[in-house]
C-alpha cells in the first residue's frame, strides 16, 4: 500500500537507535508523577536577575527580535561575548567572525560535530559525560572513544596516560568537558597543559564545553584550553547563559573561535535551527555586562548549597565526592548496603528512590558507554532554593532508619 513503510526495516536509523528517552526527561517524569523533590535534572527553581529578566521584557516590547535576528547572533550579544573573554581569560575575538550564537550549548556542541566530523573520524571524550555528546557524534557518523575518569581520594580524576593512549591516526578531535558534568572534576593547569600539548603534537582539533565555567569552587579555577599555546587557532570553545545566569529556559549559547572553525560551525548550525532565542539574545548580552559582584554572589551561593546537600548526603550514609565546580553532587551508594543500593545498580535505585525517599536522583551509568564503570555512582543537583534543599536531605535521611 502506497505510504505505508516495511516492517522489516526499523523506522530509526542505525546512527541513533541506541539512544531512547533521554534520562532527565524519565526522571523528570517520574517526579512529576509522584510528588518527589527532583534534584535529578539541572535545572534552578528560582529565576535569575530581575534585570535581566527585564531586559527581555524590554526586547520585546520594543520589537527587537521579535523577528529573525542574524544568523550568527544580533550583534549587541556577540560583542559582549568577546568583552566576556577578553575581560576574564585575555582571549580576544573578532565579534564579527569569531562568534556564533546557538540555541543553547547543546545544539553548539551538535552542529560543532557535525561540521568538523567525517563518517569514521574518532573522537575522544571524556567518560562519564553529558548525554548529547554520543547523540551528536553518532550523528556526525564518528566514533566516540572514551576516556574514563575514575574515583580517586575523593573526587574523579583524568589519566593523562590513558588519554595519550586513546589518539590513534584516526582521531580527528578531543571532546573536553571542564568543569565537568556530572562528576565535578575542574581540570587542572597542569592536565590542561598535558592535553593542549597533545593535541598540538597529533595536530587534532578541540572541542571545550565550558558551560559551568563560572561555576568553581574551593581553589579551583577555570583555565580555558583556549588560552594554552598553539590551542586558539584549533579550539572551538562553547559556553551558554542557562546555568550561569538561571535562566536555561531560553537555551542562549555560544561558540568562539578562530574564523575558519566559526565558519564550519555555523554552516551546519544554519540547517539545525538557522537562528533563536532573538529577544533573549539581547538580555543576556546585558547578563554578560553584569558587575563582577555578580559572579562573585552566585558562585557563594551556589557554594553553601553544594556544602548544605554534599553534607547532608554523607549523613545520609552516601560516600559524596564533592565537587569542584558545576551544580552537582556524585555519590557511591554501596555504603547505603545491598538492601537499599540494589547492589550497587544505581539506575534500580534511582527509579526507586522517589517512592522510599520522596527524592528524584539521576544514574550517572547512563554517561557511560562501559555502564558498569558508573554503575554505583548517582548525581544529585543543588541549584535548588535551599528550604528545597533541606527537607530533601531530611527526606533522604529516613533511609538510614
Amino acid at each position: 500500500m502506497t505510504g505505508m513503510t516495511s516492517s522489516a526495516r526499523p523506522l530509526l536509523n542505525r546512527r541513533l537507535a541506541e539512544f531512547g528517552t533521554t534520562i532527565f526527561a524519565e526522571m523528570s517524569a517520574l517526579a512529576a508523577s509522584t510528588g518527589a523533590i527532583n534534584l535529578g535534572q539541572g535545572f534552578p527553581d528560582t529565576d535569575g536577575p530581575e534585570e535581566v529578566r527585564e531586559a527581555a521584557v524590554r526586547a520585546l516590547r520594543d520589537g527587537r527580535g521579535n523577528q529573525y535576528p542574524p544568523g550568527p547572533g544580533v550583534p549587541e550579544l556577540r560583542t559582549a561575548i568577546a568583552a566576556h573573554q577578553e575581560r576574564r581569560y585575555g582571549l580576544s575575538y573578532d565579534p564579527d567572525t569569531e562568534v556564533l550564537v546557538t540555541a543553547g550549548a547543546t545544539e553548539a556542541i551538535a552542529a560543532a560535530l557535525l561540521a568538523l566530523v567525517e563518517p569514521g573520524d574518532e573522537v575522544v571524550a571524556l567518560e562519564p559525560y553529558y548525554d548529547s555528546y554520543a547523540a551528536g557524534i553518532a550523528m556526525a557518523g564518528g566514533t566516540r572513544v572514551p576516556v574514563t575518569l575514575r574515583a580517586h581520594e575523593g573526587s574523579f580524576r583524568l589519566d593523562l596516560d590513558e588519554l595519550r593512549a586513546a589518539v590513534t591516526d584516526r582521531t580527528r578531535l578531543l571532546l573536553i568537558n571542564t568543569p565537568h558534568n556530572p562528576t565535578g572534576t575542574v581540570l587542572t593547569r597542569a592536565e590542561l597543559t598535558a592535553i593542549a600539548e597533545l593535541a598540538v603534537e597529533r595536530d587534532l582539533l578541540v572541542i571545550t564545553d565550558e558551560v559551568y565555567e563560572h561555576l568553581v569552587f574551593d581553589e579551583a579555577e577555570h583555565v580555558p584550553l583556549a588560552t594554552f599555546p598553539g590551542m586558539r587557532e584549533r579550539t572551538v570553545s562553547i559556553s551558554s547563559a542557562g546555568k550561569t545566569f538561571s535562566f536555561t529556559g531560553w537555551k542562549v549559547g555560544w561558540v568562539t573561535a578562530a574564523p575558519g572553525l566559526v565558519g564550519a560551525v555555523r554552516s551546519a548550525k544554519q540547517f539545525l535551527t538557522y537562528v533563536s532565542a532573538g529577544p533573549f539574545q539581547y538580555a543576556v548580552a546585558e547578563a554578560l555586562a553584569l558587575p563582577d559582584s555578580y559572579f562573585v554572589d552566585f558562585r557563594a551561593d551556589m557554594l553553601a548549597k553544594r556544602d548544605l546537600l554534599a553534607t547532608g548526603l554523607a549523613e545520609a550514609g552516601f560516600k559524596v565526592f564533592r565537587p569542584a565546580g558545576t551544580y552537582f553532587v556524585t555519590t557511591d551508594i554501596r555504603p547505603l548496603g545491598t538492601a537499599l543500593s540494589a547492589e550497587g545498580d544505581g539506575v534500580a535505585f534511582c527509579r526507586t528512590l522517589p517512592e522510599r525517599a520522596g527524592v528524584v536522583a539521576v544514574p550517572n551509568a547512563v554517561f557511560y558507554d562501559h555502564r558498569q564503570e558508573g554503575a554505583p555512582f548517582v548525581r544529585f543537583a543543588f541549584c535548588k532554593r535551599t528550604a528545597v534543599l533541606e527537607e530533601a536531605v531530611r527526606r533522604l535521611k529516613t533511609l538510614r532508619k
